[in-house]
């Protein structure tokens, strides 16, 4: 089980924040599901139903949503969650197909509109923390780039790095692979979104996965505090 701590910077910086945390190991995360593609398209339905006629505005008046808005509007950027929402309800866009434990994670974000970054656990290194950023710290995206960050988002770090950024994503080192078997998901809630919202992220997120890998073991399932 990977030892995961918050620092009181974190705290102090994001009071009344959340950090929802399921490590599960014995993963099958190979080839396609046809279970959770069922699932993926009763999303997808009951989405453009739920939000029929919904505006850009009327997203961001969704209580979870609004918080959100008013943390990315700080760094000056777009809730990447509110646009694959949209795209879903008003492009009528599917949900993507990348391998099943990426998916389950996109399909509970679209649902609970909690942001969660999903991590190859094998490629973590400990001690992992919650932290805050600070003038000068960097981080080497998926996409290979190198990214200055800018200080006051919350990230996490291992012995490796920074291995996530609300506002930059994930590191190139950890995200979940075909191969992976061992993941560790991590909802990140700034301030008054309530914990129970958290929880329902982390349900749902076991319950895709349980789809296709049924013989998931759970090492810990938790949540951190500001």
């Amino acid at each position: 089980m990977l030892q995961i701590s918050a620092t009181d910077g974190w705290r102090a910086a994001h009071a009344r924040a959340t950090i929802g945390v399921l490590e599960l190991s014995g993963l099958d995360n190979h080839g396609s599901s046809s279970r959770l593609n069922e699932r993926k398209r009763a999303i997808e339905a009951g989405l453009r139903e739920r939000y029929q006629g919904f505006s850009r505005q009327d997203f961001l008046a969704l209580p979870v949503m609004a918080e959100y808005e008013r943390y990315y509007k700080r760094f000056n950027k777009t809730y990447h969650v509110q646009l694959q929402l949209e795209s879903i309800v008003l492009k009528g866009k599917p949900l993507p197909d990348v391998s099943p434990a990426v998916d389950a994670n996109f399909m509970a974000e679209v649902e609970t509109l909690i942001l969660t970054a999903g991590h190859d656990g094998q490629n973590l290194a400990g001690p992992i923390v919650i932290d805050v950023s600070r003038d000068g710290d960097q981080m080497t995206q998926m996409n290979g780039a190198c990214r200055a960050l800018r200080s006051g988002d919350m990230i996490m770090r291992d012995a490796g790095g920074i291995s996530c950024s609300i506002i930059y994503g994930q590191d190139a080192r950890s995200p979940i692979s075909p191969e992976s078997s061992r993941v560790l998901y991590v909802a990140y809630a700034p301030a008054e979104i309530a914990a129970d919202v958290v929880e329902r992220q982390l349900d749902r997120i076991e319950e895709h996965l349980r789809l296709f890998s049924p013989n998931l073991v759970v090492e810990q399932r938790r949540r951190l505090t500001a």
